[in-house]
């Protein structure tokens, strides 16, 4: 196996600048697609397994975390938040996921260079601002496909994710 352990590049404010570009525009892709599974999900206190969050949590924790990453990434810092318990609805989720995107999507867009390569925390690790950036998309991803997961035993309909679904079929 090829040895991957090397430093990560060094990246000048120009090059995290469209990092930042090209994240924004992914993750607006992906509040999209993520968007529609949570519409799909029906709340309640189901769980897979007993270690496991329910279908209400899960959802609340994506859109809350998304928010709290966009956030954290705008401000150049992260400061833990109690999530709190699920609202009852999920027009209620789907407002916060909103208003989180609305609000701080355009305050990490207006990130200087200069931000996105500060060097900040992140529960001990320390990487520069705009790595952050994949590491919020990728944790909403994770998080969206656990919740796919539960749709159908709760009785739901699986929406196209990336391409078609036994239910909502490709449309090309």
């Amino acid at each position: 196996m090829a040895d991957l352990s090397f430093p990560p590049p060094q990246i000048t404010p120009e090059i995290a600048a469209a990092c930042r570009d090209a994240f924004l525009f992914a993750a607006m892709q992906e509040h999209a697609t993520t968007r529609r599974v949570l519409a799909a999900a029906e709340l309640g206190d189901w769980k897979p397994d007993p270690k496991s969050r329910s279908a209400a949590q899960l959802a609340w924790h994506i859109a809350k975390s998304n928010t709290w990453f966009l956030k954290s990434i705008a401000e150049g810092q992260f400061v833990p938040e109690d999530e709190g318990e699920p609202p009852k609805t999920i027009a209620a989720i789907l407002k916060e996921y909103d208003n989180g995107w609305e609000t701080w999507a355009p305050k990490v867009k207006a990130l200087s260079g200069d931000k996105l390569v500060a060097i900040i925390d992140f529960f001990g690790m320390k990487f520069p601002v705009h790595v952050y950036l994949r590491f919020a998309e990728v944790h909403s991803i994770h998080h969206r496909g656990q919740l796919a997961t539960y749709l159908r035993p709760l009785g739901g309909k699986c929406p196209d994710i990336y391409g078609g679904s036994a239910d909502v079929p490709w449309k090309g």
